[in-house]
């Protein structure tokens, strides 16, 4: 390849960038907003960064070209498809829609402009993608889920002979509260639903089944395995704050538990989820990222 070609090449690319850029602009902007604003979603950001750097190693390890016979028409079709629902999607400001759209799109183009070698090489740096799109139905889970943590924690701190009381949301401890000369009650709200948490570790999970090789099913365990071990990490977390909030009084296990508690716990189901992934034979990592 001359120098001449070489150059045509890059300042195509850079284009083809910039217009991109310039296109999806609109998604963009809505998901940093989502970014900033959603707790269920502060991770965001480092979402199209790891893509963008797996992309770039899996590309740099085993660089692919264009088959002979590649189907561009057909990867034409995907291109043309996606770019109508991102379009209208924007039209209707359903940004959760063109989000999705967007990486559809972003498909299509490295199809289109690549093959399908490339796609196939591409597609869980691309696929990753959507772990930084919020999902609409994940914030109204939060409610019930904390009402179900409530009652697990409760539940688990009852084992040790605490009688604790759970209506709906509140919990009541036997402890007196000095203010009142009542019974402490606590109100187990959304922020202990464990649902960021979750969320994140979703995320985490995703990229270290990718990361790590082993067999399909040890793969397939470790993914469904990422929910209950958040869920129950959770649940001992409020149980453990139920715990302090009854020796040490509410002030204590909501002012100063509460803040800390949360990264340790989720320190610790990672932990779990790292030492479950050795049981089900996904040890190594992979040789062709890293």
């Amino acid at each position: 390849m001359n120098l001449t070609s070489h150059r045509t090449k890059i300042a195509g690319a850079a284009l083809i960038g910039v217009l991109a850029l310039a296109l999806f602009y609109p998604a963009l902007r809505w998901l940093v907003s989502e970014w900033l604003g959603n707790d269920y979603y502060s991770h965001g950001p480092l979402v199209p960064l790891i893509s963008a750097v797996l992309a770039w190693r899996l590309w740099v390890r085993r660089p692919v070209g264009r088959a002979g016979r590649d189907p561009r028409a057909v990867s034409l079709i995907l291109l043309l498809i996606s770019l109508t629902g991102y379009l209208y999607a924007l039209q209707q400001r359903a940004y959760f829609a063109a989000s999705l759209a967007m990486i559809l799109l972003i498909a299509g183009l490295v199809w289109y402009l690549l093959g399908t070698a490339a796609l196939r090489r591409l597609a869980f740096p691309i696929g990753f993608l959507l772990f930084m799109v919020p999902l609409p139905f994940v914030e109204p889970f939060s409610v019930p889920l904390a009402q179900f943590t409530g009652v697990c924690a409760a539940w688990t701190v009852r084992l040790f002979g605490v009688p604790i009381r759970v209506n709906g949301a509140q919990v009541t401890l036997p402890s007196t509260d000095a203010s009142t000369g009542l019974n402490t009650s606590l109100v187990v709200g959304a922020q202990c639903s464990g649902l960021r948490s979750i969320v994140t570790l979703l995320t985490l999970v995703a990229l270290v089944v990718f990361l790590v090789k082993g067999p399909w099913w040890g793969k397939l365990l470790l993914a469904l395995s990422s929910i209950p071990i958040a869920i129950i990490g959770n649940v001992l977390r409020v149980a453990s704050l139920l715990a302090v909030a009854n020796v040490w009084g509410a002030a204590t296990g909501f002012k100063y538990y509460h803040d800390y508690s949360s990264p340790v716990f989720f320190v610790s189901a990672l932990a779990l989820l790292l030492l479950f992934s050795r049981l089900v034979q996904c040890r190594e990592v992979r040789d062709d990222v890293f």
